[in-house]
């Protein structure tokens, strides 16, 4: 418009205004990080504050969404065939990567029940995906789904810390030390 006033498109694009509103906090968190204004997002995402505030009433489930999507994307990974513990591990690293800015919530928001749901639901893709692991002796026994947790968690929180250019060689570092103690 040529005032720079935005044109309501209606209810109708809630569903869009949504997924720009996630998309946008990935760039931005991992631009400014987990702090960065969320008048920011919604600005990157070309919606009004107004808008950003329906979907997500607060930066936490903000946060939730875009790990709700990574979540869906390892539950489709893990439901092909052939899919090994080590795949969904790589997925989980690219993803860490990628929104690094996020881990911060994670261990901040430990008692949120919304962040217990989405945990949960790692968790059932890693367990399935640990025992297959076990069976075919790649895998020590007695490992559980806790240990793989404190490992993402460990790798995530010193990626935060690591400058991006440096990110992807520091996890490919860290999950090879780590993984001396996960082999049978």
């Amino acid at each position: 418009m040529p005032d720079g006033r935005r044109t309501n498109r209606g209810r109708g694009a809630a569903a869009g205004n949504r997924r720009a509103l996630v998309a946008a906090a990935v760039e931005v968190f991992g631009e400014q990080g987990y702090d960065a204004p969320l008048s920011a997002v919604a600005k990157r995402a070309g919606v009004g504050q107004g808008s950003l505030y329906r979907h997500f009433p607060d930066r936490v489930s903000l946060a939730l969404a875009v790990f709700g999507d990574n979540v869906d994307g390892l539950e489709e990974l893990a439901a092909r065939p052939g899919v090994t513990l080590e795949d969904l591990l790589a997925r989980i690293t690219e993803q860490i990567i990628a929104s690094v800015a996020f881990v911060g919530v994670i261990t901040a928001g430990a008692a949120d029940p919304r962040l217990e749901a989405v945990t949960d639901r790692v968790r059932g893709v890693l367990a399935a995906a640990l025992g297959e692991a076990q069976r075919a002796g790649r895998l020590r026994p007695g490992l559980r789904v806790d240990d793989i947790m404190i490992a993402i968690g460990m790798v995530a929180a010193f990626l935060a810390t690591v400058p991006p250019a440096d990110r992807r060689a520091t996890a490919d570092a860290a999950w090879a030390m780590l993984q001396h103690g996960l082999r049978s």
